[in-house]
């Protein structure tokens, strides 16, 4: 075999015949670098190779783990709890399971399907004028992604996404408005997700989160859970919006339509509307799921400055 070191193959631990590589070769046939491979020797992710002479040389066992880790990376698995799956399978406790559930959580969470658009599409829907700058903010949005192979067309992860604004722009909104609703409601969304995840995994997957890697059974258990919550965040986010569209949607229309307006509750909460650059730079600060949270905060602590200075001028007065 072109590459083995040692001459013929030698029969690996099971008495099969197994190849033989020097480390570039063991490169070649992984796809990971030479250097990658000496990283993976050091952190204990990859056995150390045979001792021959002058020669380090790897075997089939080397190549089938940096497959398995190049698939685990891909997974969104770290180095760190990539060693400790790993270790858990060289105890002889399998990975199928503790797999199958990474690949329930990356699944879809949606059944809509992605679509394509051409450049000319999408200008029509939007009044049939090129706008560069919208079409670069829907981009860094995740609204629209470049085709790669096709610089007429763009990729639609949602299409009910862009529908929604295209109807939003037909009614009248501008589309640097459409973009700067986006990002505030993804950063609140983003904020329920997190909850929502923090409350699940409290009550209900803890216990597949100890400091070991469940066994095949524990996750086949888990990713069983996850396929009967997966569709709970949505129907509550439904739920609760509809009932507040409609208590907001009615008290605004009884605002604006009474001969007087209709005063909110003192302990309602109020929406607010903050600069797209403004959201951004919090994003930037603090994390998605903390945007919420932040602003908050940041109100709650200028207010109490606020009470500070007013009680200290008076005191002086």
């Amino acid at each position: 075999m072109t590459g083995r070191e040692g001459g013929p193959d030698r029969a690996d631990r099971t008495g099969r015949p197994g190849a033989e590589y020097r480390i570039e070769d063991l490169a070649h046939h992984s796809g990971a670098t030479v250097r990658t491979i000496r990283a993976y020797q050091d952190r204990g992710l990859l056995p150390r190779p045979e001792r021959r002479g002058r020669a380090n040389v790897y075997t089939d066992t080397h190549l089938a783990r940096l497959r398995q880790i190049a698939d685990l990376l891909d997974r969104g698995y770290t180095l760190a709890s990539i060693k400790e799956l790993l270790e858990a399978w060289d105890a002889g406790r399998g990975l199928g399971g503790v797999l199958g559930l990474v690949a329930e959580v990356d699944k879809p969470w949606t059944d809509e399907r992605a679509g394509r658009i051409t450049r000319a599409e999408l200008d029509a829907m939007f009044g049939g004028d090129p706008d560069e700058a919208a079409v670069q903010d829907a981009i860094e949005l995740g609204v629209l992604e470049r085709d790669p192979g096709n610089d007429a067309e763009f990729l639609v992860p949602s299409p009910q996404e862009l529908a929604v604004a295209a109807e939003l722009y037909a009614s009248g909104v501008p589309l640097s408005a459409i973009s700067g609703h986006l990002r505030e409601l993804r950063g609140q969304v983003e904020h329920i997700a997190a909850r929502f995840l923090e409350f699940t995994t409290e009550h209900v997957f803890a216990r597949y989160l100890g400091p070991q890697p469940p066994t095949d059974a524990e996750a086949a258990e888990a990713a069983a859970l996850v396929r009967r919550l997966r569709p709970l965040a949505q129907q509550s986010v439904d739920v609760e919006l509809a009932r507040a569209m409609r208590l907001f949607a009615t008290r605004h229309l009884h605002r604006h339509l009474a001969a007087g307006p209709v005063a909110a509750p003192a302990d309602e909460p109020q929406s607010v509307a903050l600069p797209a650059e403004t959201m951004r730079a919090v994003r930037g600060l603090v994390g998605p799921e903390n945007v919420a949270a932040f602003i908050a905060a940041a109100a709650q602590r200028e207010v109490q400055a606020r009470t500070l200075d007013a009680l200290a001028s008076s005191h002086d007065k």
